[in-house]
């Protein structure tokens, strides 16, 4: 039996186009200016003290912070149904609540109930964001199992390698460290290249980047599932094998190793070249701090 989805409506080319990022924030502009304009001219400004001061700062702050959100949400993420959904939701709920907040100062005349309509955008538009938060439940599975191998059980940005899109050896040591403390065994295996630095100065920067990126790809395409892959530093690349022995270790580390030596990297100069790889191989068992254990691997190297 399959799991039940929300269907997939699409947004109409007019309103996408609105929701793009450089008309957003004009159409916003204008969406809670009209209504200003329509309370400073309709409405009569209310007597400083009929003023509900914790009602004004909750429904203006509620305000300030759904426009704080929306700003991010459209600012750190690309188009595409996700980010179209919750933008559309919280641009409602902004509009929603800014009428809520502008009616605490101003009084409209009772025969008048458009400031009602405005103000039911904020259910509709918290409708809306949770359709935005359903696709993104599912956009975030498809990421988690691409991601699997660079992040295991939780995700910290901050150390994530800009070249590689790989963690970095603190994260590593984090890993090992959980590791032992749940008493599984295993194995960490440091690969690197023979040669890459003079190749890193006689091509320079980018062309060494890009083979860096090839060499992650690589290695991902040819590990398990549980298996975690990070990046030392420089052409060094650290692999966690939970569940290894140390012959196991050493059977995947040669399928590894062989797979690298295989990477055709192609130079400005219209050459291809293959460089040789070596690789050290540690378990991760014992009280020796998981730092001091990489550093034994790159010694070893």
């Amino acid at each position: 039996m399959r799991p039940w989805t929300l269907p997939s409506p699409t947004i109409g080319q007019p309103l996408q186009q609105l929701l793009a990022r450089d008309a957003l924030y004009p159409m916003l502009a204008a969406l809670l200016t009209a209504p200003l304009l329509a309370f400073i001219t309709l409405g009569e400004l209310k007597p400083l003290a009929q003023w509900q001061g914790t009602d004004v700062l909750a429904e203006g702050g509620m305000a300030t912070m759904v426009g704080v959100w929306l700003v991010y949400v459209r600012a750190s993420r690309p188009a595409g149904r996700v980010t179209h959904w919750l933008v559309l939701g919280l641009a409602a709920m902004l509009v929603g609540e800014w009428v809520d907040a502008l009616d605490e100062v101003w009084r409209l005349p009772k025969d008048m109930l458009w400031d009602n309509a405005l103000e039911a955008l904020t259910p509709l538009g918290m409708l809306a964001l949770t359709v935005g938060l359903h696709f993104w439940r599912q956009e975030q599975r498809v990421l988690a199992r691409q991601l699997a191998q660079r992040e295991r059980f939780f995700r910290d940005h901050r150390a994530v390698d800009r070249v590689t899109q790989l963690a970095d050896a603190g994260y590593m040591a984090q890993q090992i460290t959980l590791e032992r403390g749940l008493g599984r065994s295993g194995c960490v295996l440091m690969l690197g290249f023979d040669g890459f630095a003079h190749l890193a100065r006689e091509q320079g920067l980018q062309a060494a980047d890009r083979a860096l990126e090839a060499a992650s790809l690589t290695l991902q395409l040819n590990l398990r599932p549980q298996d975690l892959l990070c990046r030392y530093a420089g052409d060094r690349f650290i692999v966690l094998l939970p569940g290894c022995g140390l012959a196991e270790g050493e059977c995947m580390a040669a399928e590894l190793q062989a797979a690298l030596a295989q990477l055709t990297l192609n130079l400005h100069d219209g050459r291809r070249v293959r460089l040789p790889v070596r690789h050290a191989l540690r378990a991760t068992s014992g009280t020796q701090p998981p730092e001091q254990l990489l550093l034994d691997l790159l010694q070893a190297l």
